[in-house]
């Protein structure tokens, strides 16, 4: 099917969601992608941070079809050996005690606002159910998470939202004034991805953390972007001293099939019992050891190389003429010129390059493995459309 056959068909029967790029993706391989027509592109989007080793990545194939050759699905009232490897491995890597296995990042930001208004009520009743996220956030689509989410221009059209979420400006005096005796949860993303690409302060973080502590208040951390070595550590929280009592994360965890997670650590690990929770599809077997492919290879060899990449790519983006700023840790970086974001996304793909925009910033989540001479590539289409 040519290009025009394929988008007639999609604007024909899909639902008009999506404002796509002006091309396919057919094939490719690692961080090389192609279209139907042939054309070749460097991919600094990984789907949205979701393809960790890229397209086609042989360990990852091997892994998924092994698991198909034995069972693609058996639901949650039964045992399957990748769900209870994988939540092992997690908790290994992590510390955390207990994992809940869902299908996305906003299924598992949904259970840790499940998990964090009951073990609120379970402890000290009804009407401790507030939870404050941060400004510019965003923690997904469905009703309970884009309520969560801290940005206006997301809370239209769905009204009456999910009632008891505020918006605390990213420092700790900013979700102190939030906070107040029916608070039970404080939830955000430390590097704030789809508003900007901006990472928290590591001084307010640590204190607003040491808050929660003293006042019993759940610190819920996203990483739904942000974790499985996308920053160069396995998760954006290592990077702070920290301890979160719940950690979401999704998008790279299996690799490209939808697997969230949401992991509890000390006081949290009993708080969901029988019937409280559930999913049909989470922890899909197959998701699941897509999933421990790629957490099984990132290891402190591959994210010493993402630090080294992200130095790389930092050093030589904040060279460009007309880029204002670079921000982000590891391999998620925000990129702010003096020029259209989307514009520039759209001068890239016509180049070779695949980017993504977060509100007026260039936004680049390219796959942890990529080569030099991919880097190289890519930096060099970014300078002439950027420097133009």
């Amino acid at each position: 099917m040519d290009f025009q056959d394929l988008q007639h068909l999609d604007k024909q029967f899909i639902a008009n969601t999506y404002n796509r790029f002006q091309t396919d993706i057919a094939a490719g391989n690692g961080a090389k992608l192609v279209s139907s027509a042939g054309k070749e592109y460097i991919d600094f989007a990984s789907g949205i941070a979701v393809n960790t080793f890229g397209v086609n990545d042989e360990a990852w194939k091997q892994a998924v079809i092994g698991q198909l050759n034995k069972v693609q699905h058996a639901c949650n009232l039964y045992y399957t050996e990748p769900q209870a490897k994988l939540a092992q491995l997690l908790c290994e890597k992590t510390g955390a005690k207990k994992v809940f296995f869902s299908n996305s990042g906003a299924e598992a930001n949904e259970c840790a606002i499940k998990a964090a208004r009951k073990y609120s009520e379970d402890k000290y009743g009804a009407g401790r159910y507030e939870i404050v996220t941060l400004k510019n956030s965003f923690h997904g689509r469905t009703l309970a998470t884009l309520s969560a989410t801290g940005q206006d221009a997301m809370h239209k059209h769905f009204a009456p939202f999910v009632a008891g979420f505020s918006y605390a400006d990213p420092t700790y005096e900013g979700v102190r004034a939030m906070c107040s005796k029916r608070t039970c949860a404080v939830m955000m993303e430390l590097v704030q991805g789809e508003s900007g690409v901006n990472v928290l302060d590591i001084e307010e973080v640590e204190k607003i953390a040491l808050f929660c502590k003293k006042n019993d208040i759940l610190l819920i951390i996203d990483e739904v972007q942000t974790g499985n070595g996308r920053t160069g550590r396995l998760y954006a929280y290592e990077h702070y001293k920290i301890k979160p009592d719940v950690v979401t994360t999704a998008k790279g965890l299996a690799g490209g099939l939808p697997l969230g997670a949401t992991m509890f650590f000390g006081k949290t690990e009993n708080v969901f019992t029988y019937g409280d929770h559930g999913s049909t599809f989470g922890g899909n077997p197959v998701a699941c050891a897509g999933a421990l492919s790629i957490l099984s290879r990132i290891d402190q060899d591959l994210l010493f190389e993402v630090q080294g990449k992200s130095a790389y790519l930092f050093t030589h983006l904040g060279r460009i003429r007309n880029v204002l700023k670079v921000t982000g840790l590891g391999l998620m970086i925000g990129l702010e010129t003096n020029k259209d974001a989307k514009a520039l996304a759209a001068a890239c793909l016509e180049r070779g390059l695949i980017v993504l925009t977060a509100k007026n910033k260039l936004r680049l989540l390219p796959p942890l493995n990529i080569k030099k001479d991919e880097l190289d590539c890519g930096l060099k289409i970014l300078n002439e459309v950027i420097s133009e």
